[in-house]
């Protein structure tokens, strides 16, 4: 999601004109069951313009058409000036743009009973636009305003100062998002240490400045992939090459993130403390992420029915053990493009805390000591695999993958290839991986009534 200077001299009103050479995508001309043979399945189709803008498509023949672009913006990308701009500029994207305004917009995606989006990560910024595919050229017109042509205007960046705070105040009210960003915060010195969530002492003074200099340096081709599913590869292309390229270069330079270990504590009066300790764990895509994903499977990494218990999690078999009483413990295993993070997330009373972490431990120390059969690898892969595959199902999570290789690799790895990796993973790769955790470095973050919860030195 990156600079938008050459688009000065472009009229307000070229996006759409400038397509009727040819639709997105293909309509489906009669709406009853064919009689005749189903059209043929398609595979992901990926390409790369020389700017460096990633196109990738799949055509699978539904009523409904997404579009979404991927953009490396997210909160990593801030700099110690412009903490929180990644927040605010997410809770931007309905304004108004060069190309039409912010009521403009909202009449226009609800006529055609689409809907436009945009959701962030601490690496990416995903803008999505779904509607019926017949009406999929009419919204592409804001999908790409929004996204090409943000304007920033200061009256309307200070009206979202209050939604802003509504943010961090949901944020605040559940305590494992809040562990999870102390989490990050003592792990890394700079980069993957910012937030997701606008500082309070940033609330209010991100300006339009600020935000207009954030999209220039990061809203561009070389650091976007545009993803469409129900659309037609060529012309999707086109989109690409037509408007998204008035933004081509590779953007400012990336910080590579630095893990240093640490610990933050958040003393409280609540009677259930979540405790969060990891050690530097695997970059996404690797044959190391696969291990620790079959090794987070292993631990436990919740019920798999619902309103359960995870009876085959070592964790809870060995917390219980240790304990007499059942307490909530998953293993937490998280993967970015430089760096990642492996651990033990666990929510107990303020009195057992310390006894429930040591436990958790423990099980870990147990994987890496080799105490892993290949019957419970085999269970984990298949959960693995299983998890993955029913993920795919949803139309949500298919572009979010193909959106994620797409932006980090510049290509598309098929589920089939996804399946023989993680098959591939060994006895002494998960032993490696748990080894890895209890060697390491810790992290730790925990939140409540603390009197009773180690230090990370302790543990």
């Amino acid at each position: 999601m990156r600079g938008i200077q050459s688009l000065n001299i472009i009229s307000k009103r070229c996006y759409a004109a400038a397509r009727r050479s040819g639709t997105l995508v293909e309509p489906l001309s009669d709406p009853k069951p064919s009689k005749g043979a189903p059209p043929p399945p398609q595979n992901v189709q990926v390409s790369k313009l020389p700017n460096g803008l990633v196109i990738a498509s799949l055509e699978n023949y539904s009523p409904l058409s997404s579009v979404g672009v991927f953009v490396k913006a997210g909160s990593r990308y801030e700099t110690a000036e412009n903490q929180g701009v990644s927040h605010v500029l997410r809770l931007a994207a309905n304004l108004t743009t060069k190309g039409a305004s912010a009521f403009k917009i909202c009449r226009s995606v609800e006529a055609i009973g689409g809907s436009l989006s945009v959701t962030s990560s601490r690496e990416t910024m995903v803008y999505t636009a779904d509607c019926l595919r017949n009406n999929l050229d009419s919204l592409m017109e804001f999908l790409v305003n929004v996204t090409t042509a943000q304007e920033f205007r200061p009256w309307e960046v200070d009206e979202l100062a209050p939604r802003v705070k509504v943010d961090k105040a949901l944020a605040q009210q559940c305590p494992q998002i809040g562990v999870i960003e102390k989490l990050h915060e003592a792990a890394y010195k700079n980069a993957l240490s910012n937030s997701l969530y606008c500082p309070d002492y940033m609330v209010g003074r991100v300006s339009p400045q600020q935000l207009q200099s954030f999209v220039e340096d990061n809203f561009t081709t070389g650091r976007m992939a545009l993803v469409g599913l129900g659309v037609t590869h060529s012309v999707l292309r086109q989109v690409g090459e037509g408007f998204l390229s008035a933004r081509s270069g590779a953007g400012a330079p990336v910080a590579k993130a630095v893990y240093r270990g640490g610990e933050l504590r958040v003393q409280n009066k609540d009677d259930l403390v979540h405790a969060l300790i990891a050690s530097e764990g695997a970059v996404t895509g690797s044959a190391e992420a696969n291990a620790f994903s079959v090794l987070q499977r292993i631990l436990g990494a919740g019920p798999h029915v619902k309103r359960g218990s995870n009876i085959t999690s070592k964790l809870s078999q060995g917390i219980a053990k240790a304990t007499a009483q059942p307490f909530d413990a998953t293993a937490f295993n998280v993967s970015y493009s430089d760096s990642g993070l492996f651990g033990l997330y666990t929510i107990a009373q303020a009195a057992s805390a310390g006894e429930v972490i040591k436990a958790a431990i423990a099980q870990v120390r147990g994987v890496a000591e080799g105490g892993t059969s290949e019957a419970d690898i085999s269970r984990a892969k298949n959960q693995v695999k299983a998890e993955y595959l029913m993920s795919m199902e949803s139309s949500e999570s298919l572009m979010e993958e193909i959106g994620a290789q797409a932006l980090t690799t510049g290509g598309y790895q098929a589920p089939d290839a996804v399946l023989k990796a993680i098959d591939a993973v060994t006895q002494s790769d998960v032993v490696k991986a748990a080894k890895k955790f209890v060697d390491g470095k810790k992290t730790m973050a925990a939140s409540g009534h603390l009197i009773n919860t180690p230090f990370v030195d302790e543990v």
